[in-house]
């Protein structure tokens, strides 16, 4: 017998919509939807791999930028693996109160803000900047306005290490943007938060970068698939260098 026959009145019960800041505050004093570590990125690790391969050390030891460093992992990785100095940007107070705590000792800046807008740091300043899974949520202009001033606060040979989502291929964004698109083409509204999500393909990300930097390495997340049905979000890891001209 059906297991259902015995809950007659059974409801699924709908996720609550938050909007935003509120949606990342929430999530760093509750996490409900995310799970949020407190280890570096693997993705970074591999960077700094990469990096070290190049005998270009010195990127990973300078001055780091991370715009949306949450509760600060991977510049606290950074910073205790390679001697960093860092900055750190995001939305989330919580996220940053978190941060504090835990870099007690290390020489890293954080600040409460949106990454949309001028960065407020010197030119040719930082040797790294971090955009992981952050510049997604801006417009087309933010975008464009962060890529720039990115480039700005790099010094030359400097770093951007970048993953975001990837479009081609990807089940759930096809999805998304069917079922709540958001007023830019390849864009949806996040079903959760309630804020704009921008999703590149792999030509229109990489065209978009060199305009402004060279494009080393492209990796690729598998299409998390299976007979059809949709699992993980596919991702794309790009390191982009400032040019010396």
């Amino acid at each position: 017998m059906n297991d259902m026959a015995f809950k007659p009145n059974f409801v699924r019960k709908k996720k609550r919509k938050q909007h935003g800041a509120t949606f990342w505050e929430a999530e760093y004093n509750n996490p409900s939807h995310l799970k949020l570590s407190t280890n570096v990125s693997e993705d970074l690790e591999k960077f700094t791999r990469w990096i070290t391969r190049q005998k270009h050390e010195d990127i990973l030891s300078s001055h780091v930028l991370d715009v949306g460093c949450g509760n600060g992992r991977n510049l606290i990785y950074l910073a205790n693996h390679f001697g960093s100095k860092g900055t750190g940007f995001d939305i989330s107070k919580s996220a940053i109160a978190q941060a504090v705590g835990a870099s007690k000792g290390l020489p890293i800046a954080y600040k409460a803000r949106s990454i949309a807008g001028n960065l407020e740091l010197e030119d040719e300043s930082q040797s790294l900047v971090l955009d992981m899974m952050t510049s997604h949520f801006l417009n087309k202009d933010e975008r464009l306005f962060l890529r720039d001033e990115i480039h700005r606060v790099l010094q030359p040979g400097g770093f951007l290490f970048m993953k975001t989502f990837l479009k081609d291929e990807d089940l759930h964004t096809a999805r998304l943007i069917k079922e709540n698109p958001g007023d830019e083409p390849g864009s949806y509204i996040h079903p959760i938060m309630g804020v704009a999500e921008y999703v590149y393909s792999e030509e229109e990300l990489t065209d978009f970068l060199k305009e402004k930097f060279i494009v080393h390495k492209i990796y690729r997340s598998h299409k998390h698939a299976f007979r059809g049905q949709a699992r993980k979000r596919r991702t794309i890891t790009i390191y982009a260098e400032k040019d010396y001209r």
